[in-house]
């Protein structure tokens, strides 16, 4: 997939607790660079424990993330294309990251998935009508999103979510 974009003001909130935060914040003048290195790497422990959290397991996982371009660099081996794809979602969906480095690899390849961002009135059976022709294939677009997606009907502007192939 390489480089991603993702609206950085929306999203899961991993950095409203405790020096994670502060990654986000911390101007180079106003911190060295031990601290904000220390600070970039609690902002990225919190990612790699959100995607423990997903129960989506990668071997080799790695996650970096560097504050001052608001991007995080994820890397593994995934056991297939759908993991990987959540994966990158779960780095992506989180507020204040911009930007995701994809550097992961799969077992076993299988078609893409498109990515879709949610924009405000949209609901999942409109989306489906848009990429299937009918919005009676919701179910498909929840399922592929889960476990981020916990209903239907809790998608929000700027959540960026894969579509996969018909």
């Amino acid at each position: 997939m390489g480089m991603l974009s993702f609206i950085k003001e929306a999203g899961e909130k991993l950095f409203g607790i405790g020096k994670a935060e502060a990654a986000t914040v911390a101007a180079p003048a106003a911190a060295s660079a031990e601290q904000v290195a220390a600070l970039n790497q609690s902002a990225a422990d919190a990612i790699a424990n959100y995607i423990r959290s997903m129960n989506l397991n990668v071997d080799a996982l790695d996650v970096s993330f560097d504050a001052a371009s608001e991007t995080v660099t994820v890397a593994g081996v995934a056991p297939d294309q759908t993991t990987k794809e959540k994966v990158v979602l779960c780095c992506g969906n989180v507020s204040h990251v911009a930007q995701v480095n994809d550097l992961m690899t799969v077992s076993a390849p299988e078609p893409e998935s498109q990515m879709y961002t949610v924009v405000k009135g949209d609901n999942l059976s409109k989306i489906s009508k848009e990429f299937y022709g009918t919005p009676n294939k919701y179910p498909q677009i929840f399922e592929a999103n889960r476990p981020m997606l916990t209903h239907p009907d809790k998608i929000y502007p700027g959540q960026v979510l894969r579509i996969p192939p018909a």
